[in-house]
């Protein structure tokens, strides 16, 4: 590694934003957390690898799909929290529940990772205040505002948006979570709904696992308006490595293979959501989710091979909302376990290293790469906290 990087992670190890395993335990393994402590085929996290990446916390996606109902979204959204907690109790060595930038501070002291909560996606909360208390008092420090769905609250970056960015009761959402301490995460959402958030914000907002519309023109990525807004915010975006996201190829080739299966009449595949394991059965590990292979679309595929996203790529839009956004405002969310492919060299979570070696190429100081890897979230935690009125979070440790 280099000597540079080693002198980063050691000082200030890397806050990452957003990683799905709470979803894989779920899907592959019925909620089991065995295993976590060695490495762990068919997912891209486990501990030896966190702790070879140089991670220091970790917020954990309670990810449940946006198209289910919203009460059963809640019910599934509690299992997530619950496996959250239950994984951290299974590696107390490794692992501890962090809910303040204090907490982190003391778990980076200790030698363990601070493992913070993330809901992803509105929808989860069926519009209703009490649940969102009810998530921050288990130590849910962020809520994403939408996933690939509109609410009746908030304007999706997924669909075409129905309310404006955010109803009355958005707002009014907005504004409880920043009392409570629990942070508003503006990735998934609409640049409408950008803006409105933070219209109303009085503490930092996030994206927690975004990347730049300029450099990559995808509906998901933040635009430059909302990167200058984000610094005058105090914010912070996580640049995330999501192919899809950092690559123009990729985007091109991705809008070509669906016109091609369109043509072919072939339906989009739908997200794959397992039943959770019921109570006095044996859990059955499903393994990895089922892809099918169209025969029809094979042709294509063969003669139009995906391309490869790179770490240079993903380096580019760091610069690029440093350059616009300010070097206080940057941070990484990788989404790792929420996409099944990664750009060269970021495969799993031992991937970080990498990415900031290539930063330091490009003449990045230490401090500035201290800030990327994780003081900059630290001070939007503090921030939070310090604005928040009742916070909420649960003092578990």
């Amino acid at each position: 590694m280099n000597p540079l990087v080693s002198d980063v992670l050691r000082a200030a190890p890397v806050i990452d934003g957003h990683n799905d395993l709470p979803m894989q335990l779920r899907a592959q393994r019925s909620y089991s957390v065995e295993g976590l402590d060695q490495p762990l085929p068919g997912v891209q996290t486990d501990l030896p690898r966190l702790r070879a990446g140089g991670v220091g916390a970790q917020f954990w996606s309670v990810y449940v799909p946006s198209d289910l109902p919203e009460p059963e979204a809640v019910v599934a959204t509690m299992e997530q929290v619950d496996a959250v907690h239950r994984m951290v109790a299974a590696y107390p060595a490794d692992l501890t529940i962090a809910c303040t930038a204090g907490d982190v501070r003391r778990a980076w002291a200790d030698g363990r990772i601070a493992s913070l909560i993330g809901i992803e996606g509105g929808h989860s909360l069926a519009t209703s205040l009490g649940v969102l208390r009810s998530f921050a008092r288990l130590g849910v420090r962020y809520v994403t505002l939408t996933h690939n769905n509109n609410t009746s609250w908030a304007d999706s970056a997924a669909e075409k948006p129905a309310v404006g960015g955010l109803t009355d009761a958005g707002r009014a959402i907005v504004r409880e979570m920043q009392r409570i301490g629990v942070l508003a995460d503006l990735s998934h959402v609409a640049p409408v709904t950008m803006h409105a958030a933070l219209d109303v914000a009085v503490a930092p907002v996030i994206f927690s696992h975004s990347s730049a519309k300029a450099v990559t023109d995808h509906r998901r990525n933040v635009p430059d308006d909302v990167l200058t807004r984000l610094r005058d915010n105090g914010g912070v975006v996580q640049l995330t490595f999501v192919p899809i996201f950092v690559s123009a190829e990729i985007v091109a080739w991705t809008a070509a293979m669906r016109e091609e299966s369109e043509r072919l009449g072939l339906a989009e595949e739908e997200d794959w959501w397992p039943a959770a394991p019921a109570p006095g059965t044996t859990p059955e590990f499903a393994g990895p989710s089922p892809r099918k292979q169209h025969p029809e679309l094979a042709g294509w595929l063969a003669a139009n091979p995906r391309p490869e996203a790179t770490i240079g790529q993903v380096a580019d839009h760091i610069e690029h909302a440093r350059d616009v956004a300010g070097v206080d405002h940057i941070g990484l969310g990788g989404d790792y376990d929420g996409t099944d492919s990664l750009p060269v060299g970021l495969e799993d979570v031992t991937g970080y290293p990498r990415l900031l070696s290539e930063l330091a190429d490009r003449g990045w100081s230490g401090a500035d790469l201290q800030k990327l890897t994780g003081l900059n979230m630290l001070r939007v935690l503090q921030v939070s906290e310090d604005v928040a009125e009742e916070p909420l979070w649960a003092r578990t440790r």
